[in-house]
């Protein structure tokens, strides 16, 4: 049996093609019974039958194998689990039978608490606290529920029972075709599901509402919630009958399945799971409540949804064949998810908002211990991790960024051809590479095989050369080391006005254009007007910023292009990626930390939602840096932030207008949110004003749901030690509300208080029982003035904290959380020696990058450090009257 053990995939001797599960959960004793026949083929002479189980007690005695020509029975002459490969190993004394027999195996397993396999949910019901039974089987964890083949590849068909309290709602991926009450259980049948992998069949047992809807050829299409909760999930109900319509005419094949359920879990750990015909959410990501949902809860319910409603194909239908291609199903769904948002909600103009998918993409890519889309992997331990930007929004990006090359129809016709090809199978990168090749006759493969087995990305440096202009690329690293990738880049580029566009492919390290027509003049002459043909006046690389990689401008061009901001020549997405380039480029050491400050002032008239949000969270990062840099010119920065973002706060105010962008009410939130950060004193004064109304009347027109995290934000930043009842009427905001999205966004204000009295109780209140386990992340936001102190309280409580959240990829975001943020050397030796003994496959790779941004941010705090005239700079631009 040894020669199974340590292997990264099961052996191939045998194949599952359907499986009968009987699951009984006790949702008391939170314990389940089951049993499995599954239909077996086996291809090659063994006397083994392997397979995954973890976490489950075998009953030795109940195992057989028969062969049903035969009505032969093999019992095994031994039966065991190795629980470190999560490994099933059944020995016979004699050789199995070619061809396909019945694997019948009994087995009891508990429902745990970590949010993974077949685990229990807790909620209240007329004030009475229950427990639903749940499955998260993606990655791996199928397993923990039943003995399975628990790999992508492993297609079969699954026919599920159930045993469950007859009061209960019992849904699973497909329709019921039989339930029978007897007495206070109720046996519940479900028809055979189409084939499908393991990590998509799901169960979900508790006390459920609904309400439903078709599609106009007849899918029934549920949403779930707790009783109470159902009116919650109409817009949801909404967006998914119609992402369905869209996805049926785009992908050119029907919604696989009769029904589809969406059902919203007290305890999730992901944003959202999309098993076969019954996806879990998060309630944050699926219920909307038109009285305290916020604008920013309404988006991210429409492109959750339309994500996991991609997967129904993309990823279901057609599954990836190992990890490795994991991208395929999560960059695409990201991808497509904008797609569909776009078209049902046009006046979100969502995609200028996916560039904030294509930073967090950047910005983990530009770590030397990021890794490539398509990653190798080993074990299932190993899984979780790339779950990460680099998979979602590199991929998605990757994807964008060839569609936008390849022309949108050609992309969609091929697209579907693939789909049509790989239906009910598994694929692999290439295979879409194929696809998209034969329908688009572009060289896919070799184009795209840069992008997706190389880690990494180029920035491309652009000067002007008399008539030409010359391109030369480098991997851009935020270390400012030199990295050796070479990459075939999409270069699009306008030229003094949107009418002007060029574009070709750069293969090489470096080459240039000719370009008399729009370089005859001086680039540099400052007087030439925009657009005028041979006096070209700017030149922007990578247009609408579809290309993933980052473009560095030499001075002249620089100079042109912030003129150009300042004049609001340039697209919402072309100042957004010049803005973030130049950060990036900074943070590299690659420019200095005034010309971005001078560049960041160009955008003192910004009123664009994707461009100023974009401005905050970069202002953020630098005010939290020059606290380690230049302490002393600290408050004239954040005198600086004040000043660039009072003109959109004043233009948008604190109540909404009617008939306002949606857009409006998300930003709103954010500038109030960034200025009360920045101590701002009449900003806090009327969220002080606010939050005491609100105090008085959870109804009041005073705070509605796009300013509160700004109200409670900033009573946050007055709150201290010797002045707390803020805080306590805040955490009383908490415990009164049974809105999930209220309750994170509390959480996510409680650590912006400055006294680290405060941020110990808010941190150590994170790891009690009124904060739901999937939820406490929210909450390890501390600022500047708590950082050391986060660090304590990690150390102090890591043991804990590594069992409770030990197993799943919310553990990484402890780490990355309170680790990144530092700055020196001397805390990167600290973390390395606290970690030697206590890392584990799951934070390695996160601990790894996390580490390596304190070496960033401290090689960046010398480079600021050292910056001539630094001080007056920054006085001049502080005190520049917008």
């Amino acid at each position: 049996m040894a020669e199974f053990k340590g292997q990264s995939r099961l052996p191939k001797f045998a194949a599952p093609k359907r499986y009968d599960i009987k699951l009984v959960p006790d949702l008391q004793s939170c314990k389940f019974s089951g049993s499995v026949s599954i239909h077996v083929d086996i291809v090659s002479d063994t006397r083994f039958i392997v397979l995954n189980a973890a976490d489950l007690t075998v009953h030795s005695g109940s195992v057989s194998f028969s062969e049903p020509k035969s009505s032969k029975v093999f019992k095994p002459s031994s039966v065991e689990i190795f629980e470190e490969d999560e490994i099933l190993v059944v020995e016979f004394a004699e050789t199995l039978p070619i061809g396909v027999g019945v694997l019948a195996i009994e087995f009891d397993g508990i429902l745990n608490d970590k949010m993974k396999g077949f685990y229990r949910s807790t909620y209240e019901y007329n004030g009475e606290k229950k427990n639903m039974a749940v499955t998260q089987f993606e990655p791996a964890d199928a397993r923990r529920c039943f003995p399975c083949w628990d790999e992508p590849a492993c297609k079969a068909t699954f026919k599920i029972t159930l045993d469950v309290p007859s009061e209960l709602v019992a849904l699973s991926n497909m329709p019921v075709i039989e339930e029978k009450v007897n007495g206070q259980v109720k046996t519940v049948s479900y028809q055979e599901s189409p084939i499908m992998s393991t990590y998509l069949v799901a169960v979900v047992v508790g006390l459920f509402d609904f309400v439903e809807d078709h599609t106009s050829d007849g899918i029934n299409v549920r949403v779930y919630g707790q009783v109470g909760k159902a009116n919650q999930g109409k817009f949801a109900l909404h967006v998914a009958v119609k992402t369905l319509e869209l996805y049926k005419e785009y992908f050119a094949v029907p919604y696989p399945l009769p029904k589809l359920d969406m059902i919203a879990i007290p305890d999730f750990s992901a944003g959202a799971m999309e098993n076969y015909g019954l996806v879990t959410y998060r309630e944050t990501a699926l219920l909307y409540d038109e009285q305290h949902s916020a604008a920013a809860n309404k988006q991210r319910v429409a492109t959750v949804v339309a994500h996991e409603l991609a997967h129904q194909w993309f990823g279901n239908l057609v599954t990836m064949e190992w990890w490795t291609h994991l991208w395929l199903n999560e960059g695409f769904a990201t991808w497509v998810s904008y797609l569909a948002a776009d078209s049902l909600f046009p006046e979100w103009n969502v995609w200028t908002q996916f560039l904030d998918e294509s930073v967090e993409g950047l910005r983990l890519d530009g770590l030397e211990e990021s890794h490539p889309i398509e990653v190798e992997i080993n074990h299932a331990s190993e899984i979780d991790e790339i779950f990460d930007a680099i998979s979602y929004r590199k991929g998605a990006s990757v994807i964008r960024m060839l569609q936008s090359y390849l022309g949108a129809e050609s992309f969609q016709r091929s697209l579907a051809s693939y789909i049509k090809k790989h239906a009910y199978s598994n694929a692999k990168t290439e295979d879409l590479w194929a696809a998209l090749e034969e329908g688009s006759g572009e060289p896919v493969n070799k184009l795209m095989n840069s992008w997706t087995k190389q880690q990494g990305y180029p920035v491309v440096s652009v000067k002007v050369n008399g008539q030409k202009l010359e391109f030369e690329q480098s991997q851009f690293l935020s270390s400012g080391s030199s990295g050796d990738g070479q990459w075939i880049v999409p270069i699009t580029l306008v030229c003094g006005s949107y009418e002007n566009r060029k574009s070709f492919l750069l293969e090489k390290k470096s080459e240039s254009l000719d370009m008399p027509e729009y370089l005859g003049c001086s680039v540099t002459n400052s007087h030439a007007e925009p657009g005028t043909g041979a006096s070209c006046t700017w030149i922007k690389l990578n247009v609408d910023q579809a290309g993933f990689y980052r473009v560095k401008y030499d001075e002249h061009l620089a100079t042109r292009l912030r003129h150009a901001i300042e004049k609001n020549y340039l697209s919402a997405t072309d100042r957004f990626g010049i803005l973030d380039d130049s950060f990036a480029l900074c943070v590299a050491r690659q420019q200095s930390f005034v010309s971005l400050l001078a560049l960041m002032s160009s955008y003192k008239e910004e009123l664009e939602y994707t461009v100023l949000s974009n401005l905050i969270a970069v202002s953020y990062k630098i005010v939290r840096i020059a606290a380690d840099a230049v302490p002393e010119l600290r408050e004239l920065i954040k005198q600086f932030f004040i000043g660039l973002f009072q003109n959109a706060a004043e233009k948008l105010g604190w109540q909404p207008k009617a008939g306002e962008s949606h857009l409006d009410s998300m930003l709103r939130g954010e500038v109030l949110t960034a200025l009360a950060m920045y101590g701002h004193d009449l900003t806090l004064d009327e969220a002080s004003r606010r939050f005491h109304a609100f105090l008085d009347d959870r109804n009041t027109p005073l705070l509605p749901p796009d300013i509160r995290k700004a109200a409670y934000v900033g009573v946050m930043r007055r709150v201290s030690d010797s002045n707390r009842s803020d805080y306590e009427s805040l955490l009383r905001v908490y415990r009164e509300s049974d809105l999930s999205q209220e309750k994170t966004r509390v959480l996510g204000s409680l650590a912006s208080c400055p006294d680290p009295k405060i941020i110990l109780e808010v941190l150590n209140f994170l790891l009690t029982d009124e904060v739901r386990n999937q939820d406490v992340v929210f909450g390890l936001a501390v600022g500047i003035e708590g950082r050391e102190l986060a660090w304590s309280w990690l150390k102090d409580n890591w043991e804990h904290i590594s069992e409770t959240w030990g197993s799943g990829f919310l553990l990484t975001r402890f780490v990355s959380a309170i680790v990144s943020p530092f700055a020196s050397l001397e805390k990167v030796k600290e973390v390395e020696e606290f970690f030697a003994t206590r890392s584990k496959p799951a934070i390695a790779r996160t601990l790894k990058q996390s580490i390596e941004r304190v070496k960033i941010n401290a090689k960046w705090v010398e480079s600021i450090h050292a910056e001539k005239n630094l001080a007056d700079a920054v006085t001049e631009l502080a005190y520049r009257k917008y």
